[in-house]
């Protein structure tokens, strides 16, 4: 059942097993989300920092870890998952892939809470230069930064120690730069 209604995110009602109301959010405009973890120069990693405001209003954090990340197919009609992959790397960091991998298929970021599910892909970028200026997101994106692949569990560590928050889909992406990081 329907409880609310929005272009991106709807709330709605299901019965669980038990036969007691489960409440949960649905994207009604996309075909799912692709998280990317691009590699640049097969030594660093980009991350973005955000300032989400759900965390911030619930004072989670001011700021959070992500990488480049989208819906497929909200704003692009027939969007496929490599074209949301492509187009998201672009917009988010300015920057082309040369090389794509798609790591898993069908995460649920929070299945007892949204519907929707992820695709992982590493993005690989042989040469850092940007293409064009990237997107704030609507004020969302407030930095860039490259870390080295060497360095990321201590970066991370670091800046969650600070206080900022780390994505649930940065994390599991994490997973997949490990199971690939010796053949870098």
């Amino acid at each position: 059942m329907l409880l609310y209604d929005t272009k991106y995110l709807q709330l709605k009602s299901t019965k669980s097993k038990t036969g007691s109301d489960w409440v949960y959010a649905h994207r009604p405009n996309s075909n799912g989300v692709v998280v990317v973890l691009p590699i640049i120069e097969k030594s660093k990693v980009l991350f973005l920092i955000e300032e989400r405001p759900p965390l911030v209003a619930e004072n989670v954090a001011e700021f959070s870890i992500a990488l480049p990340a989208g819906l497929v197919g909200d704003e692009r009609v027939g969007e496929t998952i490599d074209d949301a992959i492509r187009a998201e790397l672009l917009e988010e960091a300015g920057l082309l892939a040369d090389k794509i991998e798609i790591m898993a298929e069908n995460v649920a970021s929070s299945a007892g809470c949204i519907s929707e599910s992820f695709t992982i892909a590493i993005a690989y970028v042989d040469k850092y230069e940007q293409k064009r200026e990237p997107v704030t997101d609507g004020g969302v994106i407030v930095d860039r930064v490259l870390v080295d692949i060497d360095n990321i569990d201590l970066w991370l560590k670091s800046k969650t120690e600070e206080g900022i928050a780390l994505t649930s889909h940065t994390l599991a992406a994490m997973y997949y730069l490990k199971l690939i990081q010796d053949k870098l």
